[in-house]
């Protein structure tokens, strides 16, 4: 029997989007402005803005469905003896592109993933500078702009040249390597989960992540991928799963709208 804890689909869906758009209208804010810039203990930037996001986040997922636990990037600090017990809960990235944030080249988003045994099953990725929200239900993506409402995302048949998407702030020898593989291609940089986001979108074909990545930043844009009909998965063909062990760093994985040989 599911210990799963039951909820009203839509207006959870419609929770979350408001709870993504207060936090993206906050760092907006704080982007417009000086801010200051810190560095954490692994020597990633954090600012303000993933703070005061943070927080709004977590207030409003603790009003909206109290009885369901947040694991955050600015509150990772959870015990695995507790952590190992959860089948369902919020995977949260405030401020996913805190690098693209302070370069103030618009590429991030606020990421919230809900994780069911292992899996994610509801998310929002909110552009703010973009004024993009991606979202999804249970089976399908979508995305919301200033101009058009609930557009149905699908993932498009690859083009003879791969459109690879790739990060703007973390180059890797490893992907370097990969791509010599890969046959033709155009490189597509972009910051945080827009890359997730461009292949939902059918705007490119695969991303290839061969480099460090922790599970908050990938969980909402994995989601909104899957649920466009791409596949999500380790480099050898397994799913990419969530909250199964201690280490909340991801394995290397890749994105793709079809079905493409591993290297």
């Amino acid at each position: 029997m599911s210990n799963l804890i039951e909820f009203n689909e839509p207006s959870v869906v419609a929770g979350i989007c408001t709870i993504a758009r207060s936090a993206g209208k906050k760092i907006l804010e704080i982007y417009q402005r000086d801010f200051e810039v810190v560095l954490k203990a692994d020597s990633s930037p954090l600012t303000e803005a993933d703070l005061a996001a943070h927080q709004i986040i977590a207030a409003g997922l603790a009003e909206l469905t109290p009885d369901i636990p947040v694991l955050s990037e600015e509150d990772a600090d959870i015990e695995w003896s507790l952590r190992k017990t959860w089948t369902q809960f919020w995977l949260v990235d405030p401020l996913d592109g805190t690098k693209e944030f302070i370069n103030k080249n618009g590429e991030f988003t606020v990421n919230i993933a809900l994780i069911e045994e292992g899996k994610p099953v509801l998310a929002v990725v909110y552009a703010p500078v973009l004024d993009k929200l991606y979202f999804t239900d249970r089976e399908h993506a979508y995305l919301t702009t200033a101009d058009k409402a609930n557009i149905r995302l699908q993932v498009s048949p690859p083009t003879e040249i791969l459109k690879v998407v790739g990060s703007r702030s973390h180059p890797s020898a490893d992907l370097a390597e990969y791509l010599t593989k890969l046959g033709p291609y155009e490189m597509v940089a972009v910051g945080s989960s827009l890359k997730f986001c461009l292949i939902a979108e059918g705007l490119a074909d695969i991303y290839p992540r061969l480099g460090p990545t922790m599970e908050w930043d990938t969980g909402a844009g994995h989601c909104v991928a899957e649920k466009a009909g791409a596949i999500v998965c380790k480099l050898d063909g397994q799913a990419l799963r969530y909250n199964q062990q201690e280490s909340l760093l991801n394995p290397y994985f890749e994105v793709k709208s079809f079905e493409v040989k591993s290297f």
